[in-house]
């Protein structure tokens, strides 16, 4: 069984930093991709970024200049460093794992999410 565990989130003024980690843990196949969503208050999950084991990150629009993912393949990790931070980044963040293993459809696991949130 896969296991993400998020940590980084806290309270931080607009225009500060946080970086959020993840780590995953279990039988995960090599070929995947990992990333983060958030959830605010009285709106749908979204994608922030994503970043597959070969790289190719992907950022939402909204983050774009702002945030950086990366991922350690070896240790299963993704990152989220998280500059300029916003009132609007204020949500739920949660950690993203989609495998792809040969024989079968794609499986998606969720960390239990950390918040950040963002407030003078």
């Amino acid at each position: 069984q896969v296991q993400l565990v998020e940590s980084g989130g806290g309270l931080v003024q607009p225009g500060g930093s946080l970086r959020l980690s993840c780590a995953a843990s279990g039988s995960i196949f090599s070929i995947n991709v990992m990333g983060w969503y958030r959830q605010a208050p009285g709106k749908q999950r979204e994608l922030v970024a994503t970043i597959h084991s070969g790289s190719s990150p992907n950022y939402a629009d909204s983050v774009k200049g702002r945030f950086t993912i990366s991922r350690d393949n070896a240790k299963n990790t993704v990152s989220l460093q998280m500059n300029s931070l916003k009132p609007e980044d204020t949500a739920v963040y949660y950690c993203n794992l989609k495998e792809y293993p040969p024989t079968h459809d794609a499986n998606d696991y969720w960390g239990q999410g950390t918040q950040v949130t963002v407030s003078s």
